[in-house]
């Protein structure tokens, strides 16, 4: 019964030794000797537009066409964490370099045995080194760099920060030229359409021998009309001569006369209406080549103010990156928390200890 006892209280010493004394022992081990100093570098950011009125079309454009905050803040977040990112941070592998010092534990370095050392494999290790965070409430970016010396963390910070800002100009410059070079292909296809509509014009008065059916038809009515009245007054002199004097002379000349008038009526009238040549049928064709220059000037005059519109827009900066809060020269190391790990440590000790303890106290209970 003792020799049982004293093996069950073993049995609890050597559990106890194994998960409480030696994971605390370990924790210790690292966190008081191996552990390297953490020192992190925060700036804070916002995306800003300026506060400007978009009444007219352009600006429904502009927020349409990538000119939002929110498009900026994630690309420029997006960008931070690329490998173009890290690509342009490690020249001269100076990111590398810099988590490659032996100072730095083998924990915490990069690479540490020298087998994988691979583009890939420094991009996984940026990744847990960067980060970026942004409040949907404030618009507010928070840009935090992990490093293992003061120097390093703020200098990457600032490099990083300054390529967010490039790459929102970068955003804005090319949205900018996106809008002017669409604008001017607008002015530059209306002024294609003006040229031709004017030209089909052009070309209508020079085959047709009529610079505008309108108001040369309204020219022959009016001779028309002059034509008949002298055809009126020469039928009612004709009838009063006949009337009081039927041998009168002037009679075959008045004949002749009012002939020659009902031709020439007759000719000025085909000119107007009548025929496939008349002022009537080239006033339709003339209407709508005329109206489709009205209409090809107006578009060009539309495509003009809104290229000028697209310039002036072009001029002012869409969105750019203001700095609430510079990157920061860490004093002093705030990872890792070493007393906090060795305490996690002990107490995640216990509470395997205590687990254990009972699954091993239900089994032997079930034995018995």
């Amino acid at each position: 019964m003792r020799g049982t006892l004293l093996s069950r209280v073993h049995r609890r010493n050597l559990l106890f030794i194994l998960t409480v004394v030696i994971p605390t022992v370990l924790a210790l081990v690292y966190f008081g000797l191996i552990a390297s100093d953490v020192y992190i570098s925060e700036s804070q950011f916002v995306v800003r537009s300026p506060d400007k009125p978009s009444t007219s079309g352009l600006g429904v454009i502009l927020k349409t066409a990538g000119f939002s905050n929110g498009d900026e803040i994630y690309s420029a977040q997006s960008y931070v964490l690329s490998r173009d990112a890290l690509h342009a941070i490690n020249r001269n592998n100076d990111f590398r370099n810099a988590y490659l010092r032996p100072s730095i534990s083998l924990f915490d370095r990069f690479n540490p045995f020298g087998t994988n050392g691979s583009f890939e494999d420094l991009y996984r290790y940026y990744r847990k080194k960067i980060a970026v965070e942004h409040d949907s409430t404030s618009s507010i970016s928070s840009l935090t760099v992990r490093a293992y010396s003061p120097d390093d963390a703020v200098k990457f910070n600032r490099e990083l920060l300054e390529m967010a800002e490039a790459t929102v100009n970068r955003l804005n410059e090319r949205g900018r030229q996106d809008l002017i070079l669409f604008a001017q292909a607008e002015v530059d296809n209306a002024k294609a359409k003006s040229r031709e509509a004017a030209l089909n014009l052009a070309r209508f008065r020079n085959i047709s021998g009529v610079v505008d059916p309108e108001k040369q038809a309204t020219v022959q009515l009016q001779m028309i009309s002059k034509l008949q009245d002298e055809l009126i007054a020469s039928r009612n002199q004709m009838l009063q001569l006949r009337a009081f004097a039927p041998a009168n002379p002037q009679i075959p000349v008045l004949n002749t006369k009012i002939a020659g008038l009902s031709r020439d009526i007759n000719v000025e009238l085909n000119k107007v209406a009548g025929s496939s040549r008349s002022l009537s049928a080239a006033a339709a064709q003339y209407q709508r080549l005329q109206l489709e220059s009205q209409v090809a000037d107006k578009q060009l005059a539309a495509a003009i103010s809104s290229l000028e519109d697209a310039r002036n827009e072009a001029q002012r900066k869409q969105a750019y990156v203001e700095r609430i809060a510079q990157p920061n020269v860490p004093d002093s190391a705030e990872e890792p928390r070493r007393l906090r790990g060795i305490f996690a440590a002990f107490i995640f000790g216990l509470i395997a200890y205590g687990i254990i303890s009972m699954l091993l106290a239900g089994i032997r209970e079930h034995h018995d």
